[in-house]
């Protein structure tokens, strides 16, 4: 799921950090994307510290992110454990058309109703 390197961060809050993977699927690649998707989320599923994820699909089919991705995990530093397993890199970079950006955020604020 995740190309590009990951800065190391330290979160102080404690609080889980959010994962964001914009992807680029070509015309065509749909079904193999969501197929490779859910084996990633297979195996970082099983990892320490991840906590859920979700994948959205644009309601444009000629959006540049068609595909993105949402996922919560315990701290950078699990999320860079898992993606540091040789299964991780097997399962999300085997022979795949597609390029995604990604990035580890903090929560900067939060509003409510009422």
């Amino acid at each position: 799921m995740a190309s590009n390197k990951i800065r190391k961060e330290t979160i102080m809050n404690g609080e889980p950090v959010v994962l964001i993977n914009a992807f680029e699927v070509p015309d065509g690649q749909d079904e193999a994307f969501l197929q490779a998707w859910e084996r990633t989320r297979a195996f970082l599923s099983t990892q320490e510290g991840y906590l859920s994820t979700r994948l959205h699909r644009s309601l444009s089919p000629s959006a540049e992110f068609r595909f993105v991705n949402v996922a919560r995990w315990e701290s950078p530093q699990a999320f860079q454990a898992a993606i540091s397993q040789p299964e991780f890199r097997t399962s999300a970079n085997t022979g795949r058309p597609w390029c995604d950006r990604t990035g580890l955020y903090a929560m900067a604020s939060q509003r409510t109703p009422g």
